[in-house]
């Protein structure tokens, strides 16, 4: 794990005087944790050798760590990677696997073609063919099996892999079976496989390393089953990694909020703290609403992690605008590399190309609730229109546009001029005009 170190002072990071100074936390590592608290075990069963609590106890964890956005895998491999590995793992591999993990002393990563992350876990849509996986001319990574049936040979690319440039097992999605079997399903990669390339991407936020992985007949062992639903699997750790970010947003951006209140209660401006200004008491306020109405979300899709987008679309709009806030609240320092508040708002927007955008997100719980009509039933024949009115009573039958009501009589019957039987008339809508008198 990687962790903020002491800056290094001026002119020790090279690159000349016009160049930014590294990132706090570049180049420093330090044992992982988990060894001191156990992070990565929150969720893993006792008898593997974890804690044995559920994924909202990781949910909590994580609102902490990303108060500090901590550098480390832990997002990676106990949200991501372990999920799939205790559900779609047999008995040996779960047994060989969960316990270096839960110790600390194995990191995993979640390897998928393309920008393709929140596609594969069903947080922006769902594809239950796998065709994001690629495979073959299309990219991606394609899986052949080995003529004997000993193993699987893995040949493509995969980029945005989370922390993929030094975990020690790689959780590969690849296509195989060609068009007629066409199928996804995950295989482990040694980090000491022949044929793996790895490297460390550039990326906007440097607290969330990637890497880019490349696969050259990389021998792969298959995790788990041929027969397994890979795609609904990815789709249930996506439910609860959406609840851990969720918590993990809310986390950074409580913290953005508390340092800048921090400082407007210590800048002074015409003789005064420049938080006393109403303008600025204002903007504040509207920020914690947010984060706390956020931070509420998230609590509750760590209870439920079926609402795990919904929680983590408003957490990371919550970051976005807090970070922002605090940038501009901050004045002439906000904006400049010595300090953190740009790390903030790098983190909300590298999460939000990760695993969103925010409408994408809240579009995709809103189809998965239900809440758009389907256009074909307002196509549907006026028979039907009067079978569904009597399925749901808030549907008029009466109504012309809905139909006849009484469907034996025909398209004439809702043709025929209708009298109304009420003896008083609407008022006008506007008084009549005063008569005109020549004088």
């Amino acid at each position: 794990m990687r962790q903020y170190g002491r800056r290094p002072p001026p002119g020790a990071g090279g690159g000349g005087a016009g160049a930014p100074p590294p990132p706090a936390h570049a180049g420093v590592r330090c044992p992982l944790p988990p060894r001191q608290l156990g992070l990565p075990g929150i969720a893993i069963a006792e008898e593997y050798g974890g804690v044995g609590c559920t994924p909202a106890d990781l949910a909590l964890a994580c609102e902490e760590t990303g108060r500090a956005l901590l550098p480390s895998p832990l997002l990676a491999t106990a949200a991501l990677c372990v999920p799939l590995i205790t559900a779609l793992g047999t008995a040996a591999q779960r047994s060989a696997l969960l316990p270096p993990l839960a110790t600390g002393g194995l990191t995993a990563a979640l390897a998928v073609s393309g920008p393709a992350l929140a596609t594969a876990l069903a947080l922006t849509g769902e594809d239950a063919s796998g065709q994001w996986a690629g495979g073959g001319r299309a990219g991606g990574v394609q899986a052949r099996a080995d003529a004997d049936g000993g193993g699987w040979r893995l040949y493509g690319e995969a980029a945005q892999v989370l922390d993929g440039h030094s975990a020690g097992l790689l959780l590969v999605a690849a296509h195989t079976g060609g068009f007629a079997r066409s199928r996804t399903l995950l295989f482990l990669v040694r980090e000491d496989a022949p044929g793996l390339v790895r490297s460390r991407q550039a990326v906007l936020d440097e607290t969330r390393p990637q890497a880019g992985i490349q696969l050259r007949q990389t021998p792969a062992e298959l995790l788990g089953e041929e027969a397994a639903d890979v795609p609904a699997a990815l789709a249930a750790t996506g439910r609860t990694a959406s609840a851990v970010l969720a918590a993990e947003a809310v986390g950074a951006a409580g913290q953005a909020l508390a340092r800048t209140v921090e400082y407007v209660r210590q800048r002074e401006q015409f003789g005064r703290a420049i938080g006393s200004f109403q303008a600025v008491k204002h903007r504040l306020a509207d920020l914690y609403v947010q984060v706390q109405a956020a931070r509420s979300a998230a609590y509750y899709a760590a209870w439920d992690p079926d609402q795990g987008g919904l929680a983590l679309a408003q957490a990371l709009e919550a970051l976005r605008v807090t970070a922002g806030e605090a940038i501009q609240l901050h004045g002439g320092i906000g904006f400049t590399w010595e300090h953190d508040a740009h790390l903030y708002f790098k983190r909300a927007a590298a999460d939000e190309l990760l695993f969103g955008p925010v409408h994408r997100l809240r579009a995709h719980a809103a189809d998965r609730a239900g809440l758009f009509t389907d256009p074909a039933a307002a196509a549907a024949p006026p028979g039907h229109r009067a079978r569904a009115a009597e399925a749901d009573p808030t549907v008029n039958p009466a109504d012309p546009a809905h139909g006849p009501s009484d469907p034996a009589k025909g398209p004439a019957a809702a043709s025929a001029p209708t009298t109304s039987t009420s003896t008083s008339t609407p008022p006008p809508p506007f008084p009549p005009a005063p008569e005109k008198v020549a004088v």
